[in-house]
């Protein structure tokens, strides 16, 4: 699934003992109901944020994750998480342009399929 919107707002980094990071952001939607979007990168995803700024307008590639948890007194809670995994910036905020970038990914199915 994609989502397209402005960056409202960055997260800073959260680094856990245990070797984990996550950064978050906020994306709002362009329609009439705009809507704020919380979208996580986790572990090496986070570094897709780095050149992304607030007000930049970006094609966000997410996945919906769905986890169950029960809490101490035995009840049973379900959660819901956006995580992304791509993007592609399609309009720059400090340049005010329309620019054709490449797509941000680091994703292991990249590849360069020159024949040389």
């Amino acid at each position: 699934m994609e989502i397209i919107g402005r960056v409202k707002k960055l997260f800073d980094i959260q680094k856990f003992d245990s070797g984990f990071k996550k950064r978050e952001m906020v994306l709002t939607t362009e329609e009439p109901y705009p809507q704020n979007i919380l979208i996580e990168f986790i572990q090496d995803k986070v570094d897709l944020l780095g050149s992304i700024r607030p007000e930049d307008k970006i094609k966000v590639f997410i996945n919906l994750r769905g986890r169950e948890w029960t809490n101490p007194e035995g009840i049973i809670k379900y959660f819901n998480s956006i995580q992304g995994w791509k993007i592609e910036e399609i309009q720059h905020s400090i340049e005010n342009k329309t620019s054709i970038s490449p797509s941000l990914s680091s994703s292991s199915e990249d590849f360069d399929d020159l024949p040389f």
